[in-house]
């Protein structure tokens, strides 16, 4: 009888996104991973097939914590819920500034875009405050996503340190004039 692993999946997970927040998604390698958790890399391969399958599911956990900030920011009323996501997906470049890079700032060539979980919320919202058709609701929300996107890579980057006030007031400039180009051009 083979002996009883002394980790979970969920506790090599664990370490695997604490790893990737500290050393980055090119840190998290099996070395690496077996050093954290204090052992060889015999636990983790008798869990996991490969690096591969760790790393697909370390992206899981830092998604399932990338929607925990968008929810927790819709949810607290301190903007509107439109805003509040993007407010959520910057500070989670903020906060979270190796795992936004691991979700966001990867290369997705050849891959088609996903569309996120919380579009079915985002378009209808759009569409309400602004009266625009969902074709024309989907093209605002990525010309403004494409903005919010700019900030936070730049305060993931650290190109940018500016505070959240700050990021507020220019997330309303932006809205604000991209709401009256669409609504203009819906009147004609």
């Amino acid at each position: 009888m083979p002996p009883k692993c002394k980790f979970t999946r969920e506790e090599i997970v664990r370490a695997a996104l604490d790893l990737t927040r500290k050393a980055g998604p090119d840190g998290l390698t099996a070395r690496a991973l077996a050093e954290a958790l204090g052992s060889s890399v015999k636990p983790i391969f008798g869990l996991f097939k490969n690096m591969e399958e760790v790393q697909v599911a370390v992206r899981s956990a830092a998604q399932d914590l990338y929607q925990s900030y968008l929810a927790e920011d819709m949810a607290a009323g301190k903007y509107p819920p439109y805003k509040a996501s993007g407010m959520g997906y910057i500070r989670f470049a903020r906060e979270e500034k190796e795992l936004f890079k691991l979700l966001f700032m990867c290369d997705r060539q050849g891959q088609p875009p996903e569309p996120g979980r919380e579009m079915d919320v985002i378009i209808p919202l759009i569409m309400k405050n602004t009266g625009l058709s969902r074709e024309r609701a989907e093209r605002f929300h990525l010309e403004l996503w494409i903005f919010v996107h700019g900030i936070a890579s730049m305060i993931a980057t650290g190109y940018l340190d500016w505070d959240m006030q700050t990021v507020s007031d220019v997330l309303t400039d932006a809205y604000m004039g991209l709401k009256t180009r669409f609504c203009a051009e819906a009147g004609e």
